[in-house]
């Protein structure tokens, strides 16, 4: 069955954030066809945006989304990137949106300040989480319910997980591909990356 990977774009968010697990999940797409002769994909990756209106990234790169939060397929993995999250926190449609893909999503994971975002969506409570390590005290001041740690690439609760800065991001993606599916999958995706995992 294929794994439906949605990634979560906003204003100012982090290129290898959002680009290292979209790498990541393709990648395993292709390797996984290739390792057992077939043509079927394990994941279908795409992009979502509150609106369909190109996304201008951090160091001003654009990125058209795939889909708006109104028209989106149903998602397995959602993937919540970091990066300047400051005006994503003040939207509550945004919190919403995050709340509510979760509650239908197999796993909810975030990478670097993304995780900000799911401790606004009320997804952290009581549980441990990490983030990029420069915000790290933030983060607790801000959800003193979260057990946040320092010093992880990831933090897996299970259907939340959670990772430090950006190439932590694409750690995480591999721990996801080899949870989902298998560590073979994992190590030749890694493999086929060039990524010491």
């Amino acid at each position: 069955m294929v794994c439906t990977v949605g990634i979560f774009l906003f204003e100012n968010v982090e290129v290898l954030d959002f680009a290292g697990p979209y790498e990541v999940f393709s990648t395993a797409s292709r390797v996984f066809k290739r390792l057992h002769g077939t043509e079927t994909s394990t994941f279908d990756v795409f992009t979502v945006a509150q609106s369909k209106a190109t996304v201008r990234a951090r160091a001003g790169l654009r990125v058209v989304p795939d889909y708006d939060f109104e028209d989106h397929p149903p998602i397995d993995l959602l993937i919540v990137p970091g990066g300047i999250v400051t005006e994503e926190l003040a939207k509550p449609q945004v919190s919403k949106w995050i709340e509510a893909c979760s509650r239908s999503a197999r796993i909810t994971a975030s990478i670097c300040t993304g995780a900000f975002l799911l401790g606004k969506a009320g997804l952290l409570e009581k549980k441990a989480a990490t983030t990029h390590w420069e915000d790290i005290a933030e983060m607790q001041a801000m959800f003193p319910s979260v057990n946040v740690l320092d010093g992880q690439r990831w933090v897996d609760e299970g259907h939340v997980v959670t990772s430090a800065g950006i190439s932590a991001g694409i750690d995480m993606s591999l721990h996801l591909v080899a949870r989902i599916v298998d560590h073979r999958l994992a190590t030749s995706t890694a493999r086929q990356m060039d990524f010491d995992w």
